[in-house]
């Protein structure tokens, strides 16, 4: 049972309580990956929030309480640090260690860096699992903005931990937070008899818990989350054929949705889920269709000699945007799915704009574009209230944007001196992440929705 600990919670506590239940109830039915991605800070926000985050209180002689206390601080440490907008102080300059409200010292904490203070205490629960009751407190007002008990277990731990963090990054910059949400990527690695194995992984935001969804020497590509998280679709080359397939995340079991000759990739889910955007070249041509999940129909967007592909839908779900080289090189166009007549959208802003990925909030797009100079390959924002086109990358040569479900970041594949690698990027550009994986590459990112409140 949850428990509001004097105060009214944020959102995302609904989201929190819902998703460790699940955790806690049934577990992944993916194979574990060896593939760990390691996150590194390239570039943060210099007026980020200071705070500390004590260490969680666990019953005296609980070892398996402590693990999973060390687990929490551990994993909302990070996702702190790497959110650009909040820093976690050095733990040696914390002037005490309170297990609870009542005995913060709020004297001494005022003569510390840190505004914010987020204490935490495990007490046992039945089955194996524990309550965990956080608190976060404003060290100046002498007062709390939050507090909570909810469950966990040693295997929901960073999750329970990921979801702590969404409710304090939202409680101090109010936004919504990513950190409970999961990345999907294809991890690229020479096999023993000397080609290539393709792993299709989903993992935390941070990299970390990564899973195995399938695993083939043909390549895979161009994994996308149904919107409430439990499908992923993604085109296989196995059997020499391209085929879109719709596999179940917990179960494994997959159905192809879309396949014969030429090329059926790209794929998009419309914002309720009942729909997939994809590029087939059935005749030889690569156009956009759109493919009904309930009853199978699928039907022809867009009918060109040129090459249309790559389609998004927007967030109504009225339009759908993609990329086009019907004026003579790629470039986004959009067209309404209830008058389907394609416009050019980007005219002024470089020979070359692809990938188009909306933002939650319509306001603005993701894209691929070389810019003004016509050099490498970028990662933009394009304000389509404005129609204006902030370059957020420094590639040379960088693809794949995904939008995180708060809009605030973007992730992308990068090239790096050993290979591919993932980057995040802030929408205004201003706190950058890499994601590595020890060998291989890493590519065709896609972020995952948030989880169901």
């Amino acid at each position: 049972m949850k428990t509001l600990l004097n105060c009214v919670g944020p959102q995302p506590f609904a989201r929190l309580f819902a998703t460790l239940l699940l955790l806690m109830a049934t577990g992944h039915k993916v194979v574990a990956a060896d593939d760990i991605l390691t996150v590194t800070i390239t570039q943060g926000v210099e007026s980020a929030l200071p705070m500390a985050v004590t260490e969680f209180v666990a019953p005296t002689g609980d070892a398996t309480g402590k693990q999973i206390a060390r687990t929490l601080r551990e994993v909302i440490v990070g996702d702190l640090d790497r959110s650009g907008r909040l820093r976690v102080v050095r733990k040696s300059t914390y002037p005490q260690q309170p297990a609870d409200f009542l005995g913060v010292d709020f004297p001494a904490w005022q003569g510390t860096d840190a505004q914010s203070l987020l204490i935490g205490r495990l007490t046992p629960s039945s089955g194996g699992s524990y309550n965990v009751e956080f608190r976060l407190v404003d060290i100046y007002g002498a007062s709390q903005e939050l507090g909570f008990r909810v469950p966990t277990s040693g295997q929901a731990a960073r999750m329970t931990g990921h979801q702590i963090a969404d409710i304090v990054y939202e409680r101090l910059t109010g936004e919504p937070g990513v950190f409970a949400t999961r990345i999907a990527y294809v991890a690229v690695e020479r096999a023993s008899d000397g080609g290539r194995l393709y792993r299709l992984n989903v993992a935390d935001s941070d990299g970390a818990d990564p899973q195995t969804l399938m695993e083939s020497s043909e390549p895979v590509l161009s994994p996308a989350w149904s919107p409430d998280g439990r499908k992923i679709a993604y085109t296989s080359l196995e059997g020499s054929r391209a085929t879109l397939f719709l596999q179940d995340i917990r179960s494994g079991q997959r159905t192809a949705v879309s396949s014969g000759e030429g090329m059926h990739s790209a794929p998009a889910f419309s914002p309720d889920g009942s729909q997939i955007a994809l590029t087939i070249s059935r005749d030889g041509n690569p156009d956009i269709y759109v493919f009904t999940l309930a009853s199978g129909q699928i039907k022809r967007i867009t009918t060109n000699p040129a090459i249309d592909t790559e389609a998004a839908f927007s967030p109504d779900g009225r339009t759908l945007a993609f990329t086009s080289d019907r004026g003579g090189a790629p470039q986004i166009y959009t067209v309404d799915l209830q008058a389907p007549s394609p416009r050019r959208l980007t005219f002024e802003m470089g020979p070359y704009n692809a990938r188009p990925r909306y933002s939650p909030d319509g306001a603005s797009m993701a894209v691929v574009t070389q810019g003004l100079n016509g050099k490498g390959f970028r990662i933009a924002m394009i304000d389509l209230q404005r129609d204006f086109m902030n370059v957020l990358s420094d590639g040379p040569l960088d693809e794949s944007p995904t939008i995180a479900a708060n809009g605030q970041l973007i992730m992308y594949s990068t090239r790096a001196a050993n290979g591919s690698e993932l980057a995040v990027v802030s929408s205004d550009g201003r706190v950058k992440q890499r994601l590595r994986l020890s060998a291989g590459d890493v590519r065709e990112p896609a972020w995952g929705p948030l989880p169901a409140r």
